[in-house]
């Protein structure tokens, strides 16, 4: 019994530690989904502020609990310099790649390179942007992956951003000489317009021993089908020179088999392109490779949307 009156009397003690510790998570999860939960301007949508205030909060709710501690005050003293000494030695190891992707995301971001939804290639990786941190950037690959880079690695590192108004994609080709260069250039102009690329153009890009290299060039509008125009594209060159008797074959090309006399290497039923023609098969291609990046290209659009009715001045991102 003697034992029971002394936990009954020291149970008032605790007491403020318990409403305290109760408060604090109340409140951070209160805080969580008013700034994690919501996307509240563009700004937010990448939970850089969020991520931070999460930080500082969570400090703050952590400092009241030690200080509620039924302990003298001496012992308090000692468990904050403990954790005082902890959390500076953890920061001395990695305040250098912590501080310098903090540094590093915020410049990405003053700097406006890319944005969310964007088709980037970095470190040989290229896909689109499915989210930013204030650590870190995601991307989403052609194969479905998400490809994680810090982002003091993008500050440091050569960065291709695929402009979303359009960009020019292009296909090299080797063919014989004895292929007069007007006609070939008059051919590939027409596969670029067959699959709905804009102002086609043809280079020579190089003379070698036993072909020419030829580079077919076509302005893309709509850069969201870009996986699908290239491969398009490439269908097109092929069904195009084989329609009008072009081989596409070395001029080193030994083949065993004894072919006649006259016999030429195009395959039967190639089919042609009309201009434009993407097929729904084609088209899902990218909505199935890019799922997380045209769901978070479509959030950030819609932030920054309601960013501009609030404030007509700001600068969208």
């Amino acid at each position: 019994m003697p034992a029971l009156e002394q936990i009954y009397s020291e149970l008032p003690r605790f007491i403020p530690i318990v409403l305290i510790s109760i408060f604090v998570f109340v409140s951070l999860r209160l805080i969580k989904w008013l700034w994690l939960g919501k996307k509240v301007d563009a700004f937010s949508d990448h939970k850089i502020v969020p991520q931070v205030l999460m930080i500082i909060f969570s400090t703050i709710g952590a400092i009241l609990i030690i200080l509620a501690l039924p302990v003298s005050d001496s012992l308090r003293g000692n468990i904050i310099s403990l954790i005082g000494l902890v959390v500076t030695g953890v920061m001395a190891l990695s305040s250098a790649t912590f501080v310098s992707n903090a540094f590093a995301g915020s410049m990405l971001r003053l700097t406006r390179s890319f944005r969310i939804g964007d088709f980037i290639r970095v470190g040989g990786q290229d896909g689109r942007v499915s989210d930013r941190g204030i650590f870190h950037t995601e991307i989403q690959t052609a194969d479905r992956d998400l490809t994680t880079f810090p982002n003091l690695y993008l500050i440091t590192n050569p960065v291709t951003v695929v402009r979303s108004s359009g960009t020019i994609i292009s296909v090299n080709l080797s063919l014989g000489y004895d292929i007069a260069h007007t006609k070939i250039e008059k051919l590939l102009i027409e596969a670029a317009e067959k699959v709905g690329l804009k102002d086609p153009y043809v280079h020579v890009m190089e003379l070698g021993d036993f072909s020419i290299v030829y580079k077919a060039c076509g302005f893309l509008e709509d850069v969201k089908t870009l996986i699908t125009a290239r491969s398009n594209f490439k269908k097109s060159i092929l069904d195009t020179l084989h329609a009008n008797q072009v081989e596409i074959v070395s001029p080193t090309f030994v083949n065993q088999r004894p072919q006649k006399e006259g016999s030429v290497f195009i395959p039967q039923g190639s089919r042609i392109l009309q201009p434009g023609v993407v097929t729904e098969e084609k088209k899902a291609a990218e909505e199935i490779a890019f799922d997380k990046a045209e769901e978070a290209e479509a959030e950030a659009f819609i932030a920054e949307e309601e960013s501009a009715l609030e404030d007509p001045e700001k600068p969208k991102d």
